[in-house]
């Protein structure tokens, strides 16, 4: 698919950079403009730099998407289902692989990108960016929730659900902070809580093919275990409206001694020192003891527009984006975790990252959300339905789940 093998390996030593100029403009010296869409990330505009030094007969130029995930995916797909040749290479979250797949709206990774993307990239991210056997994109950043808990309280962390309620209700017992924060406001941090909770207790919420309704029994237990911490005296009376920041911010205002979140809140910690010193970290804590927790992956995978009129330039701009040095600066500089298992051994790493042991250790063992075309129907029903969490009753959400699931996954198209 590609004239200039040696292309894909020249591009893949370098890094991509943010700029801010009109989608379709032509780059300075007339050559061709591979325009990229993602999220405002602080460091993007170095990689783009680094990889436009290197770009044989093209020049990339990033176009900041919104900040919100949901605004991201209203852009692009308005712009997809407009045909839009403006758009070459897209960052999409790994829950978008399958709808856009489905829908014709993204290029397959086959012959020699295929090949650099799967070599060493750990399998739990490359496994979101397939659909129907298919690789549909590179991942670039991948993520998981560590156990963030306050060294000065707790010693050892707890290794299970019950083990953390019943530290936080002792600490709090002696007029310590002993809270637990957590993502339970209606919106995707609810649902990875709980598709978490389900694939850790080896259930499952949709079958394999992202066609069916199951909510078995495992997706009962882990109703039960949310139910239980959502009543306990552990959970932040606002636990039902708090995001990732809100969670955050909590445990830093020294209200909590645990929190559930992602590992950025280690860089943004660094800026209230007296939280930071104190501030450690664990594998997510499982329902039973002696499992591991199957924690859900988040991060992003880079996809190439149907539509784009320069696909040979801009696979070759995703080699470049998403290889292992520009994933490990944009792990050091942005706290991203990377997707190329030996970014993790780089001695670099050590003092910027030293959670990277117990994130490589939960990215062998995770998990992705349900797998289908219809997955923001998925995550709206889910989320709607678990909102608030203190509400819930185990085995009659279940049952609502599994028809309105069931009613979401029927649905045709691709919603706007």
């Amino acid at each position: 698919m590609r004239g200039t093998g040696h292309r894909l390996a020249a591009a893949g030593g370098a890094a991509l950079i943010a700029t801010s100029v009109l989608a379709g403009c032509g780059s300075g010296d007339g050559g061709i403009t591979i325009n990229v869409y993602k999220y405002p990330q602080e460091s993007f505009q170095k990689i783009v730099d680094n990889c436009n030094a290197t770009a044989d007969g093209y020049q990339i130029v990033y176009h900041k998407l919104p900040r919100e995930a949901d605004g991201q995916r209203e852009q692009m797909v308005r712009r997809l289902a407009a045909e839009d040749t403006d758009m070459d290479v897209l960052a999409l979250d790994v829950t978008w692989t399958a709808e856009l797949a489905k829908a014709g709206w993204i290029k397959e990774f086959t012959g020699q990108a295929k090949s650099e993307v799967e070599d060493g990239t750990l399998e739990t991210p490359l496994d979101t960016a397939r659909y129907e056997g298919k690789l549909y994109g590179a991942p670039d950043n991948t993520n998981v929730q560590l156990l963030w808990y306050r060294g000065d309280l707790v010693p050892t962390p707890p290794k299970t659900w019950d083990e953390m309620i019943e530290m936080g209700s002792q600490l709090k017992a002696q007029g310590k902070p002993g809270l637990v924060e957590a993502t339970g406001k209606q919106y995707e941090g609810l649902v990875v809580l709980y598709n978490t909770l389900v694939n850790s207790a080896g259930g499952q919420i949709l079958d394999e093919n992202g066609t069916k309704a199951v909510v078995d029994d495992g997706a009962v237990k882990a109703l039960e275990v949310l139910k239980k911490f959502a009543t306990s005296d552990v959970v932040d009376p606002s636990f039902s409206n708090f995001a990732e920041d809100q969670a955050r911010l909590a445990m830093e205002g020294g209200n909590a001694a645990f929190m559930l979140n992602w590992p950025y809140v280690y860089a943004a910690a660094q800026k209230v020192p007296d939280f930071a010193k104190n501030l450690k970290w664990a594998p997510y804590p499982s329902i039973d003891a002696g499992d591991e927790a199957e924690v859900t992956v988040g991060g992003i995978n880079y996809a190439v527009s149907a539509f784009t009129q320069h696909s040979e330039e801009s696979f070759d701009a995703v080699m470049c984006l998403r290889n292992a040095e520009n994933q490990k600066f944009a792990a050091i500089n942005d706290g991203v975790p990377p997707t190329i298992e030996s970014v993790y051994d780089d001695p670099e790493m050590a003092e910027p990252y030293p959670m990277r042991d117990a994130i490589l250790e939960t990215l062998k063992s995770a998990s992705a959300r349900p797998r289908t075309p219809a997955y923001q129907n998925v995550s709206t029903v889910i989320s709607t339905i678990l909102s608030p969490p203190a509400s819930i009753d185990p085995q009659a959400t279940a049952d609502r789940l599994r028809t309105e699931l069931q009613d979401a996954l029927d649905s045709k198209g691709v919603l706007p």
